[in-house]
């Protein structure tokens, strides 16, 4: 069964900087390249949210809250994908996901990791 591995959480104060990363360890390149990749976040008492995506082909897409702060991207050869996250406000403080949804609509999730940003 496929699984995801996150790492890269942490403290971090207002305005600076975490890098998160999500391994696809084992997975199949062909399979790698064609899921959709997508951070999510959950924010205590709220819904989980849809933050950044990946597609085939490299084209990002970022919820209107974190554009010009968020960065996502791939390395293919590592099965690996990244957040690239700077001038972290404290609204941005949740338990981060990382997921793949395939062309079949399925989906495979990472067992979150925890971005805190105090004030």
């Amino acid at each position: 069964q496929r699984q995801l591995v996150e790492s890269g959480g942490g403290l971090v104060q207002a305005g600076g900087s975490l890098r998160l990363a999500c391994a696809a360890p084992g997975t199949i390149l062909s399979v790698f390249t064609d899921n959709i990749k997508n951070w999510y976040r959950q924010a205590p008492g709220k819904e989980r949210e849809l933050v950044a995506s990946i597609k085939y082909g490299g084209t990002t897409d970022y919820a209107d809250s974190v554009k010009g702060r968020f960065t996502m991207s791939r390395d293919n050869t590592k099965r690996t994908v990244y957040l690239q996250m700077d001038n972290l406000k404290p609204e941005d403080t949740g338990v981060y996901y990382c997921n793949h949804h395939s062309q079949y609509g399925t989906d495979v999730w990472g067992q979150g990791t925890q971005v805190t940003v105090s004030s």
